[in-house]
């Protein structure tokens, strides 16, 4: 039977991959928007006076997020090293799909991918088009020059479909992606966590973005235990990876969930969240869900939670950025 070696759980956020000195140009474009933060939404103007009186002020200075910029980076490394000490033969990615997949008309709640690869070209001219300020710096972060050609596990992808459908999951199946555009949840974990080693891969999507399917939070850790059940009876002696790529909290960083959450990570139990709503979960910070299935699938197979990076990346006076989050879990 096969055999999972690892669990590890990454934030995958443009910040991650963009010089510090440059964090600046994503808030531009949070002054512009409405934002989703504690069941509610704001203009920046009002979270800048809710969190007026909060540590916030104190992590907009360059110094701050040059110290950010390098904890995190520590962290990845620490991850990538991880990784390559474990061997896997075969990696499940856990990440969500920011309409790089899908198209309005159709958005399934969970997805599985057991087509033969995935291939990362450079944005197309009409991609680059419709990106925010200051993601087009990142980009490097998850497409390599000159773009890739990822293997995938399309047996046990197809295995897993199965076995999800059997216990329950109505998982939707995919074969082909619309365009020759690797999601960034995916392509991350090659370049930052893989190091561009083109290992197979199995890519599962949690609708986290999108209502009115969003699977709710106890729904996500069910489907990881049902994933674990599936991978470890696959009639296979190859090593398997699970990866979660995306959260912590963003667009606006709530440090409360952000504890809630990882403390739940130390229990391996998901009871701390139940004073949540599922309005909590809206926006970046739905990729906390990506985490949930990994999450349920480590306390399943009862893997120890090696250790917890947390580094929240404050980028303007209203609390906006991303809350970066990295974990390892091992036999």
């Amino acid at each position: 039977m096969a055999k999972i070696v690892l669990g590890l759980g990454t934030s995958h956020g443009p910040m991650l991959s963009t010089p510090p000195e440059e964090w600046g140009q994503r808030a531009i474009f949070d002054r512009q928007i409405r934002h989703h933060y504690r069941g509610e939404t704001w203009s920046f103007a009002e979270l800048v006076e809710l969190r007026r009186d909060q540590h916030v002020a104190r992590e907009i200075t360059l110094e701050r997020w040059r110290e950010r910029h390098s904890a995190c980076r520590q962290a990845l490394a620490r991850l990538a090293a991880a990784f390559e000490a474990a061997q896997p033969d075969i990696v499940i990615i856990l990440g969500n799909d920011h309409m790089e997949m899908f198209e309005p008309a159709a958005v399934p709640a969970f997805s599985i991918f057991w087509g033969e690869a995935l291939v990362n070209n450079p944005y197309s001219a009409e991609h680059m088009a419709r990106l925010a300020p200051g993601q087009e710096i990142a980009l490097p972060g998850h497409i390599p020059p000159g773009g890739a050609r990822y293997p995938c596990a399309s047996v046990l992808g197809r295995h897993l479909i199965e076995a999800a459908i059997a216990a329950g999951f109505d998982v939707a199946s995919m074969k082909e992606l619309p365009r020759d555009e690797t999601p960034h949840a995916y392509g991350f974990v090659y370049r930052q966590i893989m190091s561009d080693r083109a290992l197979p891969c199995v890519p599962v999507a949690v609708n986290t973005y999108y209502p009115p399917n969003q699977p709710s939070v106890a729904r996500c850790y069910a489907f990881g235990k049902a994933l674990a059940h599936a991978i470890e009876c696959w009639d296979s002696d190859l090593r398997v990876a699970l990866v979660a790529s995306g959260g912590l909290s963003h667009f606006v960083i709530d440090e409360e969930l952000d504890a809630a959450f990882l403390d739940s990570l130390r229990r391996g139990d998901i009871d701390k969240l139940g004073g949540f709503s599922e309005a909590h979960f809206q926006s970046g910070t739905s990729e906390i869900k990506n985490w949930l299935p990994l999450a349920g699938a480590m306390a399943e197979l009862g893997f120890e939670l090696g250790h917890i990076d947390y580094v929240p990346c404050y980028r303007s006076p209203a609390g906006t950025g991303n809350a970066m989050g990295f974990a390892a879990w091992h036999p």
